[in-house]
């Protein structure tokens, strides 16, 4: 099936399905997107952060993110502020806004996040504000 076929039928893609992106920190898999499914308006995917992982720095220039946490807990810093965002809760985090998720929890972290609208061009979606913390 081709992306123009995909972006035209229903389509259901697995986190097994997509390898995991760690450039960021943590284990982010972007399933449903242009690149998958040929989605025109945002794409969604899911994190999930060990004890002591983060997601670095970093915003969207064109995106709203919408954050749900399925389990464990998370801090995430919202523009120099820290909000903790548990299990079965959500967070919006608006166009422009920097942020960087951290589990300072003692369980793995499992979220699943949105974004839209689109950037014009994937390599305009985010502006990386830190480096990945070497380990």
């Amino acid at each position: 099936m081709t992306v123009t076929d995909q972006a035209t039928r229903p389509a259901v893609v697995s986190i097994h399905d997509v390898p995991a992106n760690r450039r960021r920190g943590g284990d982010i898999r972007t399933l449903l997107s242009p690149a998958t499914v040929g989605a025109k308006s945002g794409f969604l995917g899911t994190l999930t952060l060990a004890p002591g992982e983060v997601v670095t720095e970093h915003w969207h220039p064109y995106s709203e993110e919408f954050l749900y946490c399925v389990s464990g807990s998370i801090t995430a810093r919202l523009d120099g502020e820290h909000t903790t965002l548990p299990a079965e809760h959500g967070l919006l985090i608006p166009i422009g806004m920097r942020h960087r998720i951290v589990n300072d929890g003692d369980e793995t972290a499992f979220l699943v996040f949105h974004l839209s609208p689109l950037a014009p061009r994937p390599d305009l979606g985010h502006v990386d504000t830190e480096p990945l913390p070497q380990s």
